[in-house]
């Protein structure tokens, strides 16, 4: 067992094998980090993100940007609320690209800022966790299939257009002085909510602004009568990175004094925690139980003396003496139970073979019984111990 001990250490691996492992790994992340900062160079240009009016993608919507220009209107793009809400009034247009990610209290601010400016505020696939607050008195329904739908209004931008790729989100008002058109399942895609001197646009869909579909069915037209109807139009992106979504959560957008914690965006810790989920998958995954040992020819001839010494040395790391101990009396009882007449059947019976061995030695059944059949050794020198005295026990027997 010393002689084990002494090779198991020498199994460690080598720096040149350690690197022989992880050299795959290493080289598909950098491939990974170099094909990402090559991507980013490329597109660093003339793409800015979904709905950006500057972008010329086909998820973009540079192009009816330059249409509305072509036609006198002004376009300024936004990315913070503050900025989005200095401007509204009676000649502006306010478009919010995703209204769902704008936090309660910036919900509150920007409905305060455009319900007495007497313009137009254009709000793109807003959901339930923003129309309640934004537009009081409509509910948004479940979404459906973008599709070429007709009117069936009497709004004359509607009429204008004709058949209009929309769909998404479907909103119901109620009690309020509103124009539903495009219907989908006898709700409309496409709202228009007069709210005193301005109105209100709901579009289910974002979709007809984007680059790859304003020139299909009616979705330019109707984009440039929605989009054109005052001189200038304020494009806002919303962003995580908006100084008035973090003073939220306890912090105080006013005199700057907030927590590490209000610095952090909400759409940070919800990457947080999908990140810790996928985590804890990895870590079931790779602790699965494996299933039952499956017996196979090997290529080549192994040594006995190699394997024991390889399970040894897997019986040291996993600290299992109790297993190496059964292991030991487990052969010897094999071996020692034909050279006193014991069936193989009967090896293992402790009534059976130590009354047995103790005819044949001529001793006590305690001593024997307590070494065939005892308990586990308590540490690595009562193991070594075991094993010495169980060879003496067999050499005994052979020789009695």
């Amino acid at each position: 067992m010393t002689e084990v001990t002494a090779a198991s250490t020498l199994v460690a691996p080598t720096p040149h094998q350690v690197w022989i492992r992880v050299r795959g790994l290493l080289l598909a992340l950098l491939v990974l980090v170099a094909a990402g900062i090559t991507l980013a160079t490329m597109r660093s240009g003339d793409e800015h993100g979904r709905l950006d009016p500057r972008s010329a993608d086909r998820y973009g919507s540079r192009a009816v940007a330059e249409l509305l220009k072509e036609r006198g209107v002004s376009v300024r793009v936004v990315t913070t609320l503050d900025a989005a809400t200095a401007e509204v009034g009676p000649d502006t247009t306010l478009l919010v690209a995703s209204p769902n990610l704008l936090t309660p209290r910036q919900q509150s601010e920007l409905r305060a800022a455009t319900d007495n400016s007497a313009g137009r505020t254009v709000l793109l696939a807003a959901g339930p966790p923003s129309v309640h607050t934004l537009v009081p008195g409509v509910t948004a329904e479940s979404a459906g299939p973008v599709a070429p739908r007709a009117p069936e209004c009497a709004l004359p931008a509607a009429r204008d257009a004709g058949d209009v790729e929309t769909g998404g989100l479907r909103y119901a008002s109620d009690g309020l002085d509103a124009v539903g058109c495009f219907p989908s399942g006898g709700l409309p895609t496409v709202l228009l909510v007069e709210q005193g001197a301005g109105d209100t646009v709901l579009l289910g869909s974002p979709d007809l602004l984007r680059n790859d579909r304003l020139a299909s069915q009616g979705n330019a037209s109707l984009a440039l009568q929605l989009l054109g109807s005052r001189p200038h139009l304020i494009w806002y992106l919303p962003t995580l990175a908006d100084s008035s979504a973090v003073a939220e959560n306890g912090g105080d957008g006013a005199t700057g004094h907030r927590g590490f914690a209000d610095l952090i965006p909400r759409g940070w810790l919800w990457g947080t925690l999908q990140l810790a989920l996928a985590a804890v998958l990895a870590a079931i995954w790779r602790a699965r139980r494996l299933g039952p040992l499956v017996a196979e020819r090997l290529p080549v001839a192994i040594r006995a003396s190699e394997s024991t010494e390889g399970r040894a040395r897997l019986y040291r790391k996993a600290n299992a003496r109790d297993r190496a101990a059964d292991s030991l009396r487990s052969a010897t009882r094999t071996r020692i139970a034909p050279l006193i007449g014991v069936p193989p059947r009967d090896a293992h019976s402790p009534s059976v073979l130590v009354p047995a061995v103790s005819a044949r030695l001529g001793s006590t059944d305690d001593g024997l019984r307590t070494l065939l059949f005892g308990p586990a050794p308590s540490d690595d020198a009562a193991l070594v111990q075991l094993a010495d005295q169980l060879d003496t026990l067999e050499r005994e027997v052979r020789t009695s």
